[in-house]
């Protein structure tokens, strides 16, 4: 779908000061550059983001309330964008005229709208704290993931606020008390592998996500917590397979091909094997509107250098023609 603004419209809105000081001949006043609608548009998107809650809710339903933080910024910054961009305009507004017609398309599946709305994903995941923060705290929970003993919970909350404030060691008592009293707390047992594995103790680590497997063996946190231990042990066949396993419990989860593209490209230098997954990873992110497709899209780039430098641009491009991507 297709619009036309006017010139005289995009001053009122959000331009007026910009308008009021010398009328539009004077063309120095809208030299502004596309990186400041870019920072606008995506402040106004991460302050949407801040405002969305994550306690208790699924996590498909965070994510799309995410990306309609995003779009809802996505004709402000093309509008910004192009009235910038467009090389008539200046031209146009010095023949004196007043009114000057622009085509913004703002279909969602339309090669333009995604160009915009992918330039907004990638800037929020760099700048805004709240995006990383609301896609990383929606865990499956199921009745063993919290304790019913008041005691165990109590330190499980201190657990958490001492991981908080960097003091790991005193966490892990906190969590280590915590499962003696309620050996069936799931997540305190996460807590727990996840604070050994910051400690790089990752034998413990992996212990712990064994044990929260054996109250959950279909807990997908300490799944994927146990593949990031275990590439850190450089034990790479075995990070592979326990993703492989997740892939059994959880097809759909981008997580899982793109940690074994991750294996594949970034420590056994297997970069077909790895664009494979990648590309798998990166579709299913877009089919999820999560942001994390700009990890993918990043990881893409670097094994396209790799590939290049070894003659392989080819075979590079025949993947992703597989894949039914086109990232040029």
């Amino acid at each position: 779908m297709k619009f036309k603004l006017l010139i005289a419209l995009i001053f009122c809105w959000g331009f007026s000061g910009m308008a009021q000081e010398k009328a539009s001949t004077d063309t120095s006043k809208l030299e502004m550059s596309k990186d400041a609608f870019l920072k606008g548009s995506s402040q106004s998107a991460c302050n949407c983001i801040d405002t969305i809650e994550v306690a208790g809710v699924p996590k498909e339903s965070v994510v799309k309330s995410i990306h309609g933080c995003i779009d809802n910024q996505v004709a402000a910054y093309m509008l910004g964008a192009k009235l910038m961009e467009a090389s008539f305009l200046e031209k146009q507004i010095k023949k004196g005229k007043t009114e000057v017609k622009l085509d913004i398309n703002v279909d969602p599946s339309s090669a333009e709208y995604k160009k915009y709305y992918y330039e907004l994903e990638r800037y929020l995941m760099d700048t805004c704290q709240s995006l990383k923060d609301k896609i990383k705290t929606n865990e499956q929970t199921n009745k063993n993931s919290f304790s019913t003993n008041a005691d165990a919970y109590e330190l499980y909350l201190k657990g958490i606020d001492e991981s908080e404030k960097g003091n790991t060691q005193k966490a892990i008592e906190y969590y280590k008390t915590a499962v003696k009293i309620d050996s069936n707390f799931a997540f305190a047992w996460d807590n727990l592998g996840l604070s050994y594995r910051k400690l790089e103790n990752y034998d413990s680590a992996i212990y712990a996500y064994k044990k929260s497997l054996q109250i959950d063996p279909r807990g997908l946190t300490p799944l994927q917590n146990m593949a990031v231990a275990y590439l850190y042990k450089k034990n790479y066949e075995k990070a592979i397979s326990t993703y492989e396993h997740i892939a059994k419990l959880d097809s759909n989860n981008p997580e899982i091909y793109y940690g074994i593209g991750n294996v594949y490209a970034s420590y056994l230098q297997n970069y077909e094997e790895g664009l494979r997954n990648m590309c798998k990873a990166y579709n299913l992110y877009i089919q999820q509107k999560s942001p994390y497709r700009t990890d993918a899209e990043k990881v893409i780039s670097l094994i396209y250098e790799q590939m290049k430098k070894e003659g392989k641009e080819k075979k590079f491009k025949s993947i992703l023609k597989e894949n039914n991507i086109n990232m040029n």
